[in-house]
């Protein structure tokens, strides 16, 4: 099950950021859902997606995953990386691929955590960034 904003209410044109890329402008909404929609795909469980646009300059959004094994989650972050580029959407930064149980994919816009349970568990990202609302 996946916890997240309702993307009918997210924001609309003219109060969203806005990403461009060579053939156009994609509007942050649907970015997510590419996301939202591949991690379901993926099967990576317990998904969260976390508005930040009032509490951060770096992103909008902060989209957090678990995967089952290190192998999950290198299928995981692969497919999401395809949706990706199959998308249109331009160049993505990844950090933790080596196998550290933690994989990090900055779009611009939003920023998705992939873990393993455990790592999840240490940081619990969830309960920092939630506590500030």
């Amino acid at each position: 099950m996946r916890k997240d904003i309702n993307l009918e209410n997210a924001p609309q044109k003219g109060h969203c950021s806005i990403t461009a890329v060579e053939e156009g402008f994609f509007l942050i909404a649907d970015s997510l859902k590419i996301i939202l929609n591949s991690l379901e795909d993926a099967k990576a469980g317990d998904i969260v997606s976390i508005n930040i646009q009032d509490r951060s300059s770096f992103a909008d959004y902060m989209v957090l995953a678990s995967a089952r094994s290190q192998r999950h989650l290198s299928a995981v972050t692969g497919y999401l990386l395809r949706n990706w580029k199959n998308s249109g959407r331009g160049q993505v930064r990844v950090e933790g691929l080596s196998g550290g149980g933690w994989v990090l994919i900055d779009t611009g816009d939003i920023i998705v955590h992939l873990f393993r349970p455990e790592i999840r568990a240490l940081y619990d990202l969830e309960k920092i960034w939630l506590a500030r609302d």
